[in-house]
């Protein structure tokens, strides 16, 4: 379980630093690097909904039920 909890933490520090690297590309209002760091950062999302096995259709469920 210690090389799982590893992956996951590794993950978090991923998840975490692609979002600071979202913020900072739109302060500089750069829309390239807003799309290439935003990618990343929808990436490293993925990764981690897979490691805590959250089904992307429940996601999307959950996405749906927000627009009504």
């Amino acid at each position: 379980h210690l090389s799982l909890y590893r992956g996951t933490r590794l993950i978090l520090k991923k998840v975490g630093e692609e979002c600071a690297e979202v913020i900072i590309a739109a302060k500089n209002n750069s829309l390239s690097e807003i799309r290439y760091e935003t990618a990343d950062l929808l990436y490293h999302l993925l990764v981690l909904l897979e490691d805590r096995k959250v089904d992307l259709k429940e996601l999307a469920e959950e996405l749906e039920s927000r627009r009504k």
